[in-house]
C-alpha cells in the first residue's frame, strides 16, 4: 500500500539558496589589508566567536549571576558575520573613519541581511531574520561583539607567535577595544583563558 508524499513547505522551499550561500564565508578572508602567515576565513572566524560567545554566557551565568540562554549565543556567534558573504570584509580602519562611512556601511549590511533572509522560503524566514539581526537579545549581542573582539585578539597572538610584527598596533587596539565593552564575563576570560594562547602544542599537553 503507498503512502502519497505530503511536503512540509510550500514550493518555494524548492528554489531556496540560503544554505548554499552561507556555505560560501570559506571563501571570504578576513585581514585583506595585512600580511598573514595564516589565512582566516570568515567561516573559521564565524566558528571561533560562536565557541567563545557559549563559553562568555556559560561564564556570566556561573559568575555573574545571570540567566543567559548560552546555545542562543552560539547560534548568534555562528552567523553574525553572514552579511559580509555579500558586502566583504571592510577593514576596520576604513570602517570606522568616520560616521558618515559606519552609517553607510552599517546601511548596506541591513540590505544584506534582508537579501539573505528572502533567499528562505516564507515559512524560515522568520527563524532567520530573528538570528540575522539579534532581535530581541541585547545582552547576548553584547556578549557576540566580545566574542568577535576577543576572536580578533587571537589572531594577533597567533600571528605575532609566527613572528609576524604587522599585529602589533592591532593587538593592542583590539585589547583596548576588549576593555572598552566593560563586559565583565570577557573580562574573566582574558584573565583565566587568554594566557594559554601563547603556549606551544606540546606545552598544552
Amino acid at each position: 500500500m503507498s503512502t502519497a508524499y505530503v511536503p512540509i513547505f510550500s514550493e518555494a522551499f524548492m528554489s531556496n539558496e540560503f544554505f548554499a550561500m552561507i556555505s560560501r564565508m570559506k571563501y571570504i578572508d578576513r585581514w585583506a589589508l595585512m600580511r598573514n602567515t595564516e589565512h582566516e576565513s570568515l567561516s573559521q572566524h564565524s566558528y571561533e566567536v560562536a565557541v567563545l560567545a557559549h563559553a562568555l554566557a556559560v561564564i556570566s551565568n556561573r559568575k555573574c549571576q545571570t540567566n543567559l540562554d548560552a546555545d542562543r549565543a552560539a547560534v548568534l556567534g555562528l552567523f553574525h558575520d553572514c552579511a559580509e558573504i555579500l558586502t566583504g570584509d571592510m577593514p576596520t580602519p576604513v570602517k570606522y573613519y568616520s560616521a558618515e562611512i559606519r552609517g553607510a556601511y552599517q546601511h548596506v549590511e541591513e540590505a544584506a541581511i534582508g537579501r539573505l533572509v528572502d533567499m528562505l522560503p516564507d515559512e524560515l524566514q522568520p527563524d532567520y531574520e530573528s538570528i540575522l539581526n539579534m532581535d530581541g537579545d541585547p545582552e547576548l549581542k553584547k556578549l557576540v561583539k566580545a566574542a568577535d573582539k576577543i576572536s580578533a585578539l587571537i589572531k594577533c597572538i597567533e600571528e605575532r607567535k609566527a613572528g609576524n610584527r604587522e599585529f602589533e598596533k592591532a593587538e593592542e587596539s583590539t585589547l583596548k577595544a576588549i576593555h572598552a565593552l566593560e563586559c565583565e564575563p570577557a573580562e574573566i576570560f582574558l584573565n583565566k583563558f587568554i594566557e594559554s594562547y601563547e603556549l606551544t602544542l606540546d606545552q598544552l599537553r
